[in-house]
Order: C-alpha cells, then sequence, then structure tokens
C-alpha cells in the first residue's frame, strides 16, 4: 500500500528520495516559461524595438546588430530586476512561514527600513557604489530584525506581536531616514529620494555581478530552508516530539530571510510589497499549505521585471520607478488582508 500523500510523487534519486508536489511543481514550471517570455518582451521594447528573435541571438552570443542595445543597455538593468525579485521573493516566504502571517513581509515589519537607514546613511557620508551598498544594507536590516525579534519575544514568538513590534518599528526607521535625508546634502537627498521609491535605472553589471555571487552563495541555505520550512509547520510540541530545535530553526530561517530582503534592497531600493505579494501568489497558485519557495521567488521575479517593464514605458519618454508599480498593485491588496484579518478571514 501505498504512503505518498494525495497530490505527490514519490521521486528516488540515487542516494535517497524526496516528495513532490505535482501542482507545485507545474506551477513553477509555467512560472519559469512565463518568466523567460516577460524577459524576452523585456529586452524587446524600448525607445527602439527589437525583434525577439535578435533577443536571443544576443543572449546566445551570437553576432547581432542590437548588441548595444541589448546586451550593455537592457540586460543589465532587467538582471538587476530579475534577481531582486527572486531575492525578495525567497525572503517574503521565509518569515511569512516563519510568523504564520501574510502581513509578516520585510517591508512591512522594519527590515526594508532599517536597510534603507542605513543606506541612505552611507550616500549622506559619501559612499555611493553600488557594489558596496547591498553588503551596508545587509547590516541595518539585520539589525532591525533583531530588534524586532527580541521585542517581540515572551517565552516564543508571537505571530500578531512579531507584525505589530514590526511595523512600529518601520514607523521609527523611516522617520530616520526622513531625518538623514533632510540633514544631508540637498544633492545627496535627491539621489536617496529616488534610491527610496525603489528604482532599476542606471543599475548596469556592477551592481548585477555582486548581486548574483551573493544569492549563489545563499544557495546552499535556500536549499536547507526548503526543507526546514516543514518543520516550522508543526506545532511546538509535535516538533519538540521529534527532536527539532524549533528556536534554532526559527532563527535560522528568519536570518535567511532578511539577508536575502537586504542585499535585495541594497542593490534597487525598498521595492515594496512585491515580499508581500509573491508568496502569497504562489501559495493560492499551488494550493498548497506551505508557502513553496521556488515558486515565491519565480513570482517575486515575474513582478518586478513586469513591473519595470511598465515602469519604463507607460509614461515614455518618462521613466517611474518600480516600486511605484508594485506600491500601486500591493497597498490595496494590504488593506483587503487587513480587513479580511479584522472579519476573521483564514490566509
Amino acid at each position: 500500500m501505498s504512503a505518498v500523500p494525495f497530490g505527490h510523487t514519490l521521486v528516488r534519486t540515487g542516494r535517497g528520495s524526496f516528495l513532490l508536489h505535482r501542482r507545485a511543481a507545474a506551477v513553477a514550471l509555467s512560472l519559469s516559461v512565463l518568466l523567460a517570455a516577460v524577459c524576452v518582451v523585456y529586452l524587446s521594447v524600448g525607445e527602439s524595438t527589437v525583434a525577439p528573435g535578435e533577443v536571443v541571438k544576443v543572449l546566445l552570443g551570437r553576432p547581432s546588430p542590437h548588441e548595444l542595445v541589448v546586451g550593455t543597455l537592457r540586460l543589465p538593468r532587467m538582471t538587476v530586476g530579475l534577481l531582486v525579485g527572486l531575492a525578495f521573493g525567497v525572503a517574503g516566504a521565509l518569515i511569512q512561514t516563519v510568523a504564520r502571517n501574510p502581513l509578516a513581509s520585510p517591508d512591512i515589519i522594519g527590515v526594508s527600513q532599517g536597510a534603507s537607514a542605513v543606506t541612505v546613511a552611507a550616500l549622506t557620508f559619501g559612499v555611493t557604489s553600488y557594489a558596496v551598498l547591498p553588503y551596508l544594507s545587509v547590516l541595518g536590516g539585520l539589525v532591525a530584525a533583531v530588534l524586532v525579534y527580541v521585542f517581540a519575544w515572551r517565552g516564543g514568538l508571537h505571530a500578531g506581536r512579531f507584525v505589530l513590534i514590526g511595523i512600529g518599528f518601520a514607523i521609527a526607521l523611516r522617520s530616520v531616514t526622513t531625518l538623514l535625508m533632510t540633514k544631508g546634502d540637498h544633492l545627496v537627498a535627491q539621489q536617496a529620494q529616488i534610491w527610496m521609491t525603489g528604482s532599476l535605472n542606471g543599475r548596469g553589471w556592477d551592481v548585477a555581478a555582486p548581486l548574483a555571487w551573493t544569492l549563489l552563495l545563499l544557495l546552499p541555505g535556500v536549499l536547507w530552508a526548503a526543507r526546514a520550512q516543514r518543520t516550522v509547520a508543526l506545532d511546538d510540541d509535535t516538533a519538540t516530539a521529534l527532536g527539532v530545535r524549533l528556536g534554532r530553526v526559527r532563527l535560522g530561517l528568519i536570518a535567511l530571510g532578511v539577508v536575502l530582503a537586504s542585499v535585495a534592497t541594497g542593490a534597487a531600493g525598498p521595492v515594496d510589497f512585491v515580499a508581500l505579494l509573491a508568496p502569497q501568489i504562489a501559495r493560492r497558485m499551488a494550493r498548497t499549505a506551505q508557502i513553496p519557495l521556488l515558486c515565491s521567488a519565480l513570482t517575486g521575479a515575474v513582478i518586478v521585471v513586469f513591473g519595470d517593464l511598465l515602469a519604463r514605458r507607460l509614461l515614455s519618454p518618462t521613466e517611474l520607478p518600480v516600486g511605484v508599480l508594485t506600491a500601486a498593485v500591493g497597498a490595496p491588496y494590504l488593506i483587503w488582508l487587513i480587513v479580511r484579518s479584522r472579519t476573521g478571514g483564514n490566509r
């Protein structure tokens, strides 16, 4: 008699086996195809239109007269957007899983604001290198997350208290950022203001390359998180009976989520609501009890790349920051979530 749960397939490998959720796998495959299509359209559309076939030629490294437009001008910016979306998608999924609350995304509980405060402080003191800012953002995000975690801890981590204290820290840190901008140089304040809206404008390989290497280094942690999040879904008594050190697992997942969100914030600024939207969209599409990390990451990438495509073209030749568009979609969703939670709606 098979012990494989309904909707899953047991996949055997050379050294072991794992359960594959068939619908989640199909959703991940569909999202990958959608993301590839969005990326080709992104590289094709602009001040000059390039045929998709020429875009593919450039991506494959073949000679093309559009190498400058596609490979030099558009591809680096799109790559940053794709990586930022992946990072925000995973970060939101991890933190929402631990907090067991769809409101607990990095940009709601103060992580992005902590990263922003340190980054704006760095800009104020003359640090302008986009290769350095992501690492300073990690420091700010970690400090903010530690403070929220410590203040929310009362012999355990209560989801509602965690979110409320996080919102309080987010407001306080946003005030600190505003203060830094008003006290700093006028030009620096303008630069910081653009960065604070969440923008991919001007991002090149100097941002994409270190961001890609950082995410690659974090990949083993993400693979561990994909397995560890199953234990977090257990109640405390069951997890303890199985020998799971639940506190350490939760702390590890939160730390990984904070680092991912902070690195993404340092690269493109606080692109609001991506980390809030992506995990919930992915979970509803996959129809799983837990948030599927791969689907959440791909959803985040689609949101950011497609959002930046719209931001470039809606009011052309004027380019909007991608954070403006994600906020326009995410803010009504946040209100809907709050209203739904007040009326007793489930996740």
